[in-house]
């Protein structure tokens, strides 16, 4: 059995028959080795209690089966507790869903085109809150021959001025936000397009539907271009819309920091300096290399840092890429992390028994407890060891043929469709210790 080459994923995210220029996935469902939904419901106890340890293990085996992959990723984001019962989780995802829905509302209040199933692509506000009449709106329903189209919706102009009764917004938080609403849709019509999903407006218009949402909630952040592609699988995953929005919203609770923009820098600008920092002490050459071309700064693994190598792997394997690192960053305390502390006594309790939890934490967090990480600063994401596993991969083609960045681009750009998830997290996790060695000698 253990010889099986696998069946292919590719059935379960078709894609449209006129896109032939898709990355092929080299990710397999594999007996023995993918954590299938038999074995997922077994991990279970009777009352509902996960072992998480065990689930952490087989996910990084081989993955997780396409049929369950929404509800464990719900676990390994932190949504639900591995240690709560099937009827605490229940509770949960209903309050969630009247928050969502109140959110979603409070949306609709502002701009009565959320939750309509239709969606905007071209500005309704001016940078100081002057209202823009006649904007472009996705229609509710496709064409006749199944494609979307952009045009002008006789309805859209009754329907958004009189709610905003065409006067100036002078909130400037509201105009920010208003300002994004637009954004979101270009993007969200660029997002997964070779997806037979997305034909369907009713499932591009519920992705616009959250990140307006998101933006709206996270005034801090709002919008930035990347967070529909990371988005994307949530929507594809989850049917419920508001399960999906917490899962994205779980997800941008790792990632909201390399959207923040502070004046003229952008959160992820930290991320790229500590790739460089790694690439000096793991590959000192290439590193000496790329400063003396001008790529010091690292700006060419933005998009690779950004959506988590969306466009590197075909749309299944990058599914299963999250998922290894997810399992292998896994902090049995995720969940009570993120969720708000009421007491003293609770936010003390995190921290009480982290020792004795280390069995249900993943591989890469492991080494991060086993090496003191916790106590000083917040560990690096895996993601940054995963660009520096490709650096590390294409080290001798950048020192010969790189001659400035856009050889490093076209260098990089080349390894689309070429990489293996699973060999990009076992490089990593080498890497990732390497440093660790070389940084504690240093």
């Amino acid at each position: 059995m253990w010889r099986d080459p696998g069946v292919s994923a590719d059935s379960f995210y078709q894609t449209r028959p006129d896109c032939t220029d898709v990355p092929i996935s080299r990710f397999k469902i594999k007996p023995g080795k993918t954590l299938s939904p038999r074995k997922w419901h077994a991990a279970f106890t009777q009352e509902g209690y996960l072992d998480i340890g065990k689930t952490l293990r087989r996910i990084y085996r081989g993955g997780v089966h396409p049929s369950i992959r929404g509800e464990v990723w719900e676990f390994l984001l932190g949504c639900y507790d591995p240690k709560s019962t099937f009827d605490e989780r229940d509770q949960i995802r209903q309050r969630r869903r009247r928050q969502y829905a109140t959110w979603k509302e409070e949306c609709r209040q502002l701009f009565p085109l959320v939750g309509s199933g239709r969606f905007i692509t071209s500005p309704v506000i001016t940078d100081d809150g002057q209202p823009i009449p006649d904007p472009l709106v996705m229609p509710e329903t496709n064409t006749a021959n199944g494609s979307t189209a952009l045009h002008q919706d006789d309805n859209r102009l009754s329907s958004i001025n009189s709610a905003n009764n065409l006067q100036n917004v002078t909130d400037k938080k509201l105009i920010q936000w208003m300002l994004t609403l637009h954004q979101i849709g270009l993007d969200v019509v660029r997002t997964d397009r070779t997806m037979v999903f997305y034909e369907k407006q009713e499932n591009l218009s519920k992705l616009w539907d959250i990140l307006v949402v998101y933006a709206w909630i996270d005034k801090e952040v709002g919008y930035g271009q990347g967070m529909s592609d990371l988005c994307s699988p949530m929507i594809i995953l989850l049917d419920d819309e508001a399960d999906a929005f917490w899962c994205f919203e779980r997800l941008m609770r790792r990632l909201r920091g390399n959207f923040r923009s502070t004046g003229r820098t952008l959160g992820v600008e930290a991320q790229l300096s500590n790739l460089a920092s790694i690439t000096q002490v793991i590959d000192p050459k290439l590193h000496k290399h790329i400063e003396h071309i001008g790529g010091g700064d690292y700006v060419f693994a933005f998009r690779m840092l950004m959506v988590l190598f969306r466009r590197e792997f075909s749309f299944c394997d990058s599914l299963y890429l999250w998922e290894m690192m997810w399992a292998l960053e896994y902090d049995p305390h995720m969940f009570m992390m993120y969720e708000e502390a009421q007491t003293a006594s609770e936010k003390a309790e995190r921290v009480k028994g982290k020792a004795k939890s280390i069995r249900q934490c993943g591989k890469y967090e492991r080494e991060n407890l086993k090496n003191g990480a916790k106590n000083t600063e917040t560990p690096l994401p895996i993601s940054v060891f995963l660009v520096a596993s490709v650096l590390k991969d294409k080290s001798t083609t950048l020192l010969h043929e790189a001659r400035g960045l856009d050889d490093v681009v076209k260098i990089l750009n080349d390894t689309t469709g070429n990489l293996d998830a699973k060999k990009a997290c076992i490089e990593a996790m080498k890497l990732h210790k390497k440093y660790l060695k070389k940084a504690k000698k240093a």
